[in-house]
Parts: structure tokens; C-alpha cells; sequence
């Protein structure tokens, strides 16, 4: 039976989903969004480690969102594994709008009734003018569905994105709606993934906000 266990689990295709490094504006407690803003020095040690622990798993493949915090770890994890990175912007970030770049006390004081709206995981858009929770799920799920058009039996993939945009592609992967998965999957620290397995029965977490 083990043996049969595991065959079956060698052919299984993984998505790893891993959130960035930390920033200077994460370590501020700014709101990025879509801001284009680079790792700080410890941010940079994170991806490195996460590069070579995520290489263990051996992806065949990786992509990142094309803003510069991702883009970089994402560079570390396909060196550390052999492969070239593909960029798309498909896999950025939600645009907050006009938080972006503001503190979070600015944001508490400025928008309070949205912040709270927001940490409840309503869907609205973000500072007024940005993305809600279902445009952002509907532009990763077209690059979710790319990305396993092309991924073969047994490979993994490792998708370097961001912290609510994990959240949401984990959520469209496992087939959970939005509110529930905004209520039971706490959000990444930074260089923290999710592995997520495809089985019989539809894909699964196998684990969630592992780190180095």
C-alpha cells in the first residue's frame, strides 16, 4: 500500500504560492498596493532562504508579479532552483487606491470605515478608487488557469506574489469563496508560503505560511 501511496503522490502537480520579502515601506507599516517598492536588507536574506529551502521541492517552473519586491524573490527562488523566472503582471498586488502609501494610522484615521470593511474582507474597492477582492481574484485566476495549462504531471510551480493576492489565488485554487477564506487563512508573513497539492478530489493545502 505504501508503495502504491506512494507512486500516486510522485505524479501529483504542487503550487507553492509564496508572498515576498519585506520592504522598507512593510517594515514602516505602509501600504504598498501596486507601489513598486524593493526589498529592504532582511527582506533580501528572506529570499535567499526561501530560495533554497522552496528549491528542495525542485519546481519546474517560476513566475513572479512584475513589481520589483516579487520580481527580486522570485529571482532568488528560480536561481537556487535552475530554472528561468517569468514575470506577469497578472500576479501583482491590489491596488489600494489612495492608501497607497499611506501609513496605517493615516489609512485608520483618513478611511475607518473602509479599513474595517477591509480587515472583515468585504468586497469593495480599496481607497475608494482601487481593486476589491474579486477583480483581483478574477485577474489571478486567468493566470492561474495559464499556469496549470502548462504545468505537467509530478511538477511543482512557485508563483512569487503578495500577501492578499495569496490569499486569493490559494482561496480560487481549493474552490473556497472569498468571505470563508478571508475568515480562516490568516495572512503570510513575508517570505512565508502555501504549498498546495492537486489529488484526486481537487487541490488541497498542504501546508499554509511555512517559512525557512
Amino acid at each position: 500500500m505504501s508503495g502504491e501511496a506512494g507512486s500516486a503522490s510522485a505524479g501529483r502537480r504542487k503550487v507553492v504560492v509564496l508572498r515576498h520579502g519585506q520592504t522598507g515601506h512593510n517594515a514602516a507599516g505602509i501600504w504598498q498596493g501596486q507601489l513598486d517598492s524593493d526589498l529592504s536588507d532582511l527582506g533580501r536574506e528572506q529570499a535567499r532562504a526561501a530560495g533554497k529551502a522552496l528549491a528542495a521541492l525542485a519546481p519546474t517552473v517560476v513566475v513572479a508579479s512584475d513589481l520589483t519586491r516579487a520580481a527580486h524573490t522570485g529571482a532568488e527562488v528560480a536561481s537556487a532552483a535552475g530554472v528561468e523566472l517569468t514575470l506577469d503582471a497578472r500576479w501583482r498586488e491590489i491596488n489600494v487606491g489612495r492608501w497607497e502609501g499611506l501609513t496605517a494610522q493615516e489609512v485608520l484615521t483618513r478611511y475607518p470605515d473602509e479599513r474595517e470593511r477591509h480587515f472583515r474582507g468585504e468586497d469593495f474597492p480599496r481607497g475608494v478608487d482601487g481593486e476589491s477582492l474579486s477583480d483581483v481574484t478574477t485577474r489571478v485566476r486567468a493566470a492561474l488557469d495559464d499556469l496549470l495549462a502548462d504545468l505537467g504531471p509530478g511538477e511543482t510551480a512557485v508563483v512569487a506574489t503578495h500577501g492578499v493576492t495569496g490569499r486569493l489565488v490559494t482561496a480560487a485554487l481549493v474552490d473556497l469563496d472569498v468571505a470563508t477564506a478571508w475568515r480562516v487563512l490568516g495572512g503570510f508573513g513575508n517570505c512565508h508560503w502555501a504549498e498546495l497539492v492537486e489529488t484526486p478530489a481537487g487541490w488541497r493545502i498542504a501546508t499554509w505560511n511555512a517559512s525557512a
